[in-house]
């Protein structure tokens, strides 16, 4: 994780929710997960968003896309529309799929607000949740959002050099 900020809400064991018998985890690399806490951080106070790219069918995050939000917001974030269908478009190209949308909550904690979970439109993705509220420390956590319902799911955070 970013150095001198200590993560809060991830990789607790036992924090998985299931939903059925499916026990829903996020298995993410350090780095991608770092650079999406330094995105946070570095758009602090408006909300950042944006997709982390895996191979179609995968479950792999691997390619991180920052993206800008188009609201300018404190509260809300929004895909700039053209931004949002060349990244969907070039995700396609590469036989890939959006396995992350993250953003950022500037003030409150890190957990879908209505507005989040109404405009959940990717029921495969996981919807990663960085809170920025405390400047010395950044709680993440990950959700499914299908049909209005929210799961919370475990983060199992790796190092790809060594684990690879």
């Amino acid at each position: 994780m970013t150095p001198g900020v200590p993560a809060v809400g991830t990789a607790t064991p036992g924090r998985a929710k299931s939903h059925g018998n499916v026990r829903h985890v996020l298995t993410i690399d350090s780095a991608i997960l770092d650079a999406i806490v330094a995105h946070a951080r570095r758009d602090h106070p408006d909300e950042a968003c944006g997709v982390v790219a895996g191979p179609a069918g995968s479950d792999l995050p691997t390619r991180l896309i920052p993206m800008d939000n188009a609201a300018r917001s404190m509260t809300f974030y929004e895909f700039d529309s053209i931004e949002q269908l060349r990244v969907w478009r070039e995700m396609d190209d590469n036989d890939e799929e959006p396995v992350i949308i993250y953003h950022s909550h500037t003030a409150t904690e890190a957990y879908p607000s209505r507005t989040d979970i109404s405009f959940a439109g990717e029921p495969g993705a996981h919807y990663l949740l960085v809170s920025t509220r405390e400047p010395d420390s950044t709680e993440i956590r990950s959700f499914r959002i299908v049909d209005n319902v929210v799961t919370e799911e475990e983060v199992n955070i790796v190092d790809a050099t060594v684990d690879a």
